[in-house]
């Protein structure tokens, strides 16, 4: 939820200044769109942005004050939702690893929407306190885009404060990124290269009696892990989420040039 308000607060949030040509008087409150229809003022923007701004604000106060160090809040008793001790909800559980994923997930918005403060000191949280050694299977697709997407962003984002001298940074982001890294290769160990859907945080077991893996679990860990081997100076991230890439291509339909939505990690038939 935190997330997605990002891009809603950015689209409300430009705009801020207007033009006028030829001498022509333009209402710096109001805005055609090229191809002169109507669009929303800025007043009307301004309001939304606030009500965006608002909306963030309750989800992340709520879960520091109710649900931290927990993975999620639990919005209707307002307590935090920890493997293994709140009651599970199947396999949409794989997603938490008790390693306070709702503030990884939210570390680079904080900074977008100038709450620079308090992604300070989230990060010294995270630095002092994450734990990524928890004894459950997680899904590789989902660590993959909020744990390690968050951690790497939430990195991005620090070296451009400290480069501006807002901020004092160690890279401790990275190097719990590197971790989760490491902790997700074991899922690439398949015939095909295409890598498991599940994997222990702890000991990077994995399921071989469950092949099957979703499209995006397959395909999409390129951006995250490409970035990783970027900032780490190692290829072995790049390089196997790479070859899942290549794998799904290879499988593509040669008459549509289509994929499938799940896929056999041993043998590379579709499901």
């Amino acid at each position: 939820m935190i997330k997605c308000l990002l891009g809603i607060c950015i689209l409300f949030a430009a705009g801020s200044h207007h033009h006028s040509q030829g001498g022509a008087h333009v209402n710096p409150n109001h805005v055609k769109s090229t191809s002169g229809h109507d669009e929303v003022d800025f007043a009307e923007k301004k309001r939304l942005k606030d009500k965006t701004l608002e909306m963030f604000n309750h989800a992340y106060s709520n879960y520091m004050k109710n649900a931290y160090p927990a993975d999620e809040l639990m919005p209707l008793t307002c307590k935090g939702r920890t493997r293994g001790r709140t009651p599970s909800r199947g396999d949409v559980d794989d997603a938490l690893g008790n390693f306070q994923l709702t503030l990884v997930d939210a570390l680079d918005t904080l900074a977008f929407l100038g709450y620079i403060d308090e992604f300070n000191s989230a990060i010294r949280k995270i630095n002092s306190t994450l734990n990524l050694d928890g004894d459950c299977m997680i899904s590789t697709f989902e660590t993959n885009i909020r744990m390690l997407g968050g951690l790497l962003g939430g990195h991005s984002v620090a070296l451009d404060l400290a480069d501006q001298g807002k901020i004092k940074y160690d890279n401790c982001l990275l190097r719990f990124a590197k971790i989760i890294g490491d902790k997700l290769i074991p899922a690439f160990n398949t015939s095909t290269g295409i890598p498991f859907s599940r994997v222990n945080l702890k000991t990077g077991y994995v399921k071989k009696t469950q092949p099957e893996t979703c499209t995006a679990c397959a395909g999409t860990l390129i951006l995250e892990f490409a970035a990783l081997s970027r900032y780490t100076k190692d290829p072995i991230y790049e390089e196997k989420a790479r070859k899942a890439l290549d794998q799904i291509w290879v499988k593509r339909h040669q008459g549509t040039g289509l994929v499938g939505t799940v896929i056999n990690t041993a043998n590379g038939d579709w499901v």
